[in-house]
């Protein structure tokens, strides 16, 4: 089927930014060092984040301006403003220092999206120490393999959490302090633990940050691959920069909007645009704390006012699968611009949503290594859906072969990027080789495949390796199966990508039984239960297949 070229008209909000009508201009005179003039910086050429994100706002008295919009599981609000998130950033700072952790340190955090999650994550860039949000449905070996690899030295987490920590617990030599979060209630300790509220309670709400370099290590985000375990690739502090002018050129983020993005923080998405993006932007950010429901979801945007709207594929094709009545019901006036990210958007989604919700939804293109947006639908462009767009301003893309060479318009090869951009990441944790592997003749090799027409827009075509993306989730194979053969019963498991109209691709398994063990219904429940808890939803198979 051929798709219109969605265009949608400039309204006046771009007038105050002219070069966002011009995108061949910008990115003609666009240059990251020039970005660096608009944020604030540390004395003695330092650059912290959380300064960028938190503290600058409060120096150019913007500090009663509301940060969070906290929405609860149970349909509590709470509201904090910058003022608020520096003094309890600053706390939990001042909590890591009193506890003996040093610049460098790794803190992650491994919980629901609780405001105390976000003063964490900001009190740990404030520390000089290097933050890991893990993703709270994670199994015990999934998030256990993380924590052990970082040599995470502190865990915040929450009660609902613990017999996932006590599997992991005796694997992890370096974790010195567990501190336990229970939102709005002291919570019941258990032997060994710490308490959010008593550490927060005792310290001091000032706190001197710590002058980190725009090199130093500042995010840790673990992804999967198609051999070994996960790898820790690591993001310094200059990725502010891509942070910040994505927010402002991608996001297209003004001081007044009201800006929700529906990631979660234990994912990249999530903290560099759930946390960095709108933050250094200055905007208000919607958390909700509840999981998918398309009436749910429409309600959060009509009463909160919602302006910019960053989400996920397997997101919007569950809205789509929900149908055309339900947004009827609610008044989504408010939404002035709609993003979409983590796995290639299908053409139908972007036309279905300039139907029902008068507004086409932009795909970007970019990954954990990267740090920041790469490639994208800009609101000033027209839209040709199924495409990732044009690159960000600073970013040069290329189509190349195997020897690096570029090739013409129209022609399939490998997704490649020149590296040097500030959100780029430094390392991959404790594996130099791995990280230097990715980089080659002068490209790094994002092991996708793709291709740029002859206006200069690039299209996914798939991946050149066989991770596989399942509701933006890429999951590694080997990871699967190292999980199954666990199970007493199997003895060969075999993991692949299983193509899905709503999450893009499902995991699928099939497995070869020992002797003394039959296929059966109950045995393949009891092996997708096994799985469920030890690497977690989002990551266990849906479908197992008996093979001899």
């Amino acid at each position: 089927m051929d798709y219109p070229i969605i265009a949608k008209p400039l309204v006046d909000e771009f007038k105050v930014r002219p070069n966002l009508d011009d995108y061949d201009r910008i990115r003609a005179g666009f240059h990251y060092p020039d970005v660096i003039k608009e944020l604030d910086g540390l004395p003695g050429g330092a650059l912290n984040i959380a300064y960028e994100c938190i503290d600058r706002h409060i120096a150019h008295g913007r500090g009663d301006k509301l940060c969070w919009l906290w929405e609860g599981k149970d349909g509590s609000e709470e509201r904090y403003t910058y003022a608020d998130a520096s003094r309890m950033s600053n706390q939990f700072a001042n909590v890591l220092g009193k506890l003996g952790i040093a610049k460098g340190d790794r803190v992650f955090c491994f919980m629901d999206r609780v405001p105390e999650l976000y003063a964490a994550v900001f009190g740990t860039l404030k520390a000089g120490c290097v933050t890991g949000p893990l993703f709270s449905a994670f199994g015990p070996d999934a998030a256990g393999d993380r924590l052990a690899d970082a040599g995470a030295k502190v865990l915040v987490t929450s009660p609902d959490q613990r017999a996932k920590v006590a599997q992991m617990k005796p694997n992890l030599p370096d974790l010195k302090h567990i501190i336990i979060v229970e939102h709005g209630k002291e919570p019941v300790l258990e032997p060994g633990e710490l308490s959010w509220n008593a550490l927060m309670k005792d310290a001091a709400t000032t706190y001197d940050i710590v002058r980190t370099s725009p090199e130093d290590p500042a995010v840790m985000h673990y992804t999967s691959g198609t051999t070994g375990k996960s790898k820790g690739a690591v993001h310094v502090h200059q990725a502010v920069l891509g942070h910040y002018a994505t927010g402002k050129y991608v996001l297209d983020l003004h001081p007044d909007d009201i800006y929700w993005c529906t990631a979660d923080p234990g994912w990249v998405t999530g903290t560099s645009y759930g946390m960095f993006a709108p933050h250094t932007n200055g905007v208000t950010s919607v958390i909700y704390e509840g999981g998918f429901s398309a009436s749910k979801w429409y309600d959060v945007i009509q009463r909160h006012k919602v302006t910019v709207w960053y989400t996920a594929p397997t997101a919007i094709r569950l809205l789509m699968k929900a149908g055309d009545e339900i947004p009827k019901k609610y008044d989504l006036s408010s939404l002035r611009y709609t993003m979409s990210v983590g796995e290639p958007l299908n053409p139908e989604a972007v036309v279905w949503s300039e139907r029902v919700l008068g507004l086409p939804f932009h795909d970007n293109w970019w990954q954990t290594e990267t740090g920041s947006i790469m490639i994208a639908n800009y609101p000033a462009l027209p839209i040709r859906p199924g495409s990732m767009g044009k690159p960000m301003p600073g970013i040069e893309p290329g189509i190349i072969d195997e020897d690096g060479n570029l090739k013409p318009p129209g022609e399939e090869g490998d997704l490649a990027l020149r590296p040097g951009w500030p959100s780029m990441f430094r390392t991959y944790w404790n594996n130099e080789s791995m990280y230097r592997s990715k980089f080659k003749n002068g490209w790094y090799i994002t092991g996708d495949r793709g291709r740029m027409d002859a206006d200069g827009y690039f299209w996914f075509v798939g991946r050149s390796d066989d991770v596989i993306n399942t509701a933006g989730h890429l999951v590694g194979p080997f990871e699967v199966e190292s999980a199954l053969i666990e199970h007493p019963a199997v003895a060969e498991a075999g993991v692949i990508g299983k193509p899905d109209p709503v999450a893009m691709e499902i995991v699928k398994a099939f497995v070869t039984l020992k002797d003394g063990y039959e296929p059966s219904d109950k045995l393949r429940g009891e092996l997708l239960q096994f799985c469920r808890k030890k690497l977690g939803p989002g990551v266990a198979p849906r479908e197992i297949d008996f093979i001899a």
